[in-house]
């Protein structure tokens, strides 16, 4: 039997669910997932952190590729970037790119290169893009699976 941590919450302060929107711009997690958290079980919060991570994982791998996770992790430590090791190290990345896209000059001190769709992009617009696209797959799995009524939890 596989021991988990316990699932924090994902909320980063800036709901919208509050002001109509099905998708929270700032988590990603469905309304009813935000309003009913507290009251959900260890799995159910894994299942939707899983579904996010993947979510955001692929966002980031289509603007960034890891080449060398070590020197990553290195620099997140160094830098004292809060983040969760036990998620997909491309979450990482976007923790990376949310404490200081606008500071961070050369990727490879980070172990990451850029896309080609990514490449001669500033890294503030990239960490745009990829918030983008991981509220765009959140939003398309709601419109999908949850909003003709099948519960994805």
């Amino acid at each position: 039997m596989a021991i988990y941590k316990k699932v924090r919450t994902p909320c980063i302060g800036v709901c919208s669910t509050g002001i109509g929107d099905n998708v929270c711009r700032g988590c990603k997690r469905f309304a009813h997932e935000v309003i009913d958290w507290n009251a959900y079980t260890e799995e159910q919060r894994r299942i939707i952190a899983e579904r996010r991570d993947g979510y955001l994982a692929n966002a980031v791998r289509s603007q960034l590729e890891i080449v060398d996770q070590h020197l990553l992790l290195a620099q997140l430590k160094h830098q004292q970037i809060r983040f969760n090791e036990d998620q997909s190290p491309y979450c990482w990345v976007f923790e990376l790119l949310r404490a200081g896209a606008s500071q961070i000059r050369d990727l490879s001190e980070y172990g990451l290169v850029a896309t080609a769709e990514a490449s001669s992009v500033p890294l503030v617009e990239v960490r745009r893009r990829i918030d983008e696209d991981f509220y765009a797959l959140s939003q398309a799995y709601y419109q999908r699976f949850v909003a003709p009524g099948l519960q994805s939890v």
